[in-house]
């Protein structure tokens, strides 16, 4: 192989996700992962924490544990891509890179929304329409509180933590409500009824840190 199409060549754990007919591109696509291929391995990693989860929060921590691993590598992924030699100190620069150049760099696309709390100083949101690990995913009855974007949360987590931005992380199925989210459906699948809420709880300290980076 030459050197040209060595350099034009993309590693497999460089490609984003996959989305059928729309944004993401195909799974014909070469800089994609093949999306049914991550389907079919999501759905036996869940089946296999299943078997050994005595309760679905025992299961959603094991799912929560699975992606905290990923988000590291995916931290240090994209830090190397950016080329950038500083890392960000505040909190809202970096939710902002978690929704946008992390979302991409997994999903190829960015988050939907990224909201702060009204309620709560310590809470943030970062929504997603078409979660990919609940859109192909099908919760049996006896197991109709699981979330299965456990997953997405635990990465999220990771690539906090892994930044010194110490945060619980949690995710949430939210109905959509009347006239919310109008865009066109790029799955393939039927409309959803509902949104992904990733919830980011920061602790003290970090807190404590952005405002005094603040003064």
């Amino acid at each position: 192989m030459s050197r040209a199409a060595q350099s034009n060549s993309t590693n497999i754990l460089d490609r984003p996700l996959g989305r059928s007919g729309g944004r993401g591109g195909s799974s014909s696509d070469g800089n994609y992962v093949s999306l049914s291929a991550f389907a079919y391995i999501y759905s036996e990693l869940v089946q296999y924490h299943q078997g050994r989860a005595a309760s679905i929060s025992e299961l959603e921590r094991r799912l929560e544990s699975a992606g905290y691993g990923v988000g590291l590598k995916v931290l240090e992924l994209v830090a190397y891509r950016s080329k950038e030699t500083k890392r960000e100190t505040r909190i809202m620069n970096m939710l902002q890179l978690v929704s946008s150049s992390v979302w991409k760099a997994l999903f190829g696309k960015a988050a939907d929304s990224l909201e702060r709390s009204i309620d709560h100083a310590d809470e943030f949101m970062i929504i997603d329409y078409e979660p990919i690990t609940s859109t192909f995913v099908s919760v049996p009855q006896d197991l109709g509180q699981l979330s299965a974007d456990a997953y997405i949360s635990g990465i999220i987590a990771g690539v906090l933590d892994g930044a010194g931005f110490s945060a619980r992380v949690t995710a949430h199925s939210v109905e959509l409500e009347d006239g919310e989210y109008s865009k066109s459906n790029t799955t393939g699948m039927p409309p959803r009824k509902d949104k992904a809420v990733f919830l980011v709880k920061f602790s003290p300290e970090v807190l404590s840190r952005d405002a005094a980076l603040e003064r």
